[in-house]
């Protein structure tokens, strides 16, 4: 069993490995193609969008350390392991994600007011739109990882290059239609409200992060699962169970409970009864650390204690 959990965990820290690589070359090449762009059509939405793939490409270097780290095993200083590390790299990325979207409406704002001229339009829009499509075949690409492996910092990182799809959209449409009406303005316009859509995205990832390092316990629907499988094995020999407690850590469940067994079972018997409930519930939750504390309840009883 401990070997199966071993092999688990390392081709899923393989995956998340792979996926953060991949991340890191694309934005690399996405972030010169919109620095040359940005500089020939003297655009501020695609160098504002330079920007934010520079956080990104940040964010995907942060992601690959983060579940390197994560992956390690418990020792003598973090007896819970290091999970939680992708949890803080979600509050890291989430904060530089805020601060480029705080830069980028400063820029907006100065070009809005010096109403600076336009060149290159339509090479502008092209790489655009070519961001837009890496970034979607990206963010197709990473989600599914992340879910598989319910990584942190992966699905960070799918989130910033699925909002990287919207804004790419919406630079290309300023441009255009700077290029149609010939009015500057819309380029600076389209680039503040490209910001607002990425302080929405930095916010929502702080929160969810910081709400696993405040151990905030699992949903709903992983406790009705808990609650289910111990029901199953209520019977002549479990009274009952009280004090569930859940939080995460990075991919990590982490749930205890207390089961009040018959007192004339020996403790090897009840010791049985909460093996197969531990492994029970790790069956139907998956990346699950499991603690069953068994209490004792008096022999003579009623069928409705």
């Amino acid at each position: 069993m401990a070997g199966n959990t071993a092999e688990a965990t390392a081709r899923a820290t393989w995956a998340k490995s792979v996926a953060a690589w991949f991340s890191i070359a694309a934005n690399v090449l996405l972030i010169i193609f919109k620095l040359i762009a940005g500089f020939l059509s003297g655009s501020i939405g695609i160098i504002s969008e330079a920007l934010h793939s520079s956080t990104d490409l940040l964010a995907a270097i942060i992601a690959l350390v983060s579940v390197r780290r994560a992956a390690r095993p418990a020792d003598p200083s973090h007896h819970f392991g290091h999970e939680k590390v992708e949890n803080i790299s979600g509050v890291i990325e989430g904060l530089l994600i805020w601060m480029a979207a705080v830069v980028i409406v400063v820029e907006a704002v100065r070009h809005l007011v010096s109403g600076e001229h336009l060149d290159h339009i339509g090479v502008a829009i092209a790489v655009m739109l070519v961001s837009a499509a890496v970034n979607a075949g990206l963010s197709v690409y990473l989600y599914p990882v992340a879910r598989r492996t319910e990584s942190a910092a992966l699905k960070a990182d799918a989130a910033h290059h699925l909002t990287d799809v919207y804004t790419s959209l919406g630079v290309a449409l300023g441009l255009a239609l700077a290029q149609a009406t010939h009015k500057t303005y819309f380029d600076p316009i389209l680039a503040i409200g490209v910001a607002l859509l990425i302080m929405w995205t930095a916010w929502q990832l702080v929160s969810e992060s910081t709400r696993v390092l405040l151990d905030e316990t699992l949903p709903e629907s992983d406790l009705v699962i808990v609650r289910k499988t111990v029901a199953e094995h209520r019977g002549e020999l479990i009274v009952g169970y009280h004090k569930l407690r859940s939080r995460r850590a990075g991919s990590r469940r982490h749930i205890d409970l207390h089961i009040t067994v018959d007192g004339a079972l020996t403790v090897g018997e009840a010791h049985e009864i909460a093996e197969h409930i531990t492994a029970d519930i790790g069956e139907n939750l998956p990346n699950a650390e499991i603690l069953v504390h068994i209490e004792p309840a008096a022999h003579e009883r009623d069928d409705g204690s």
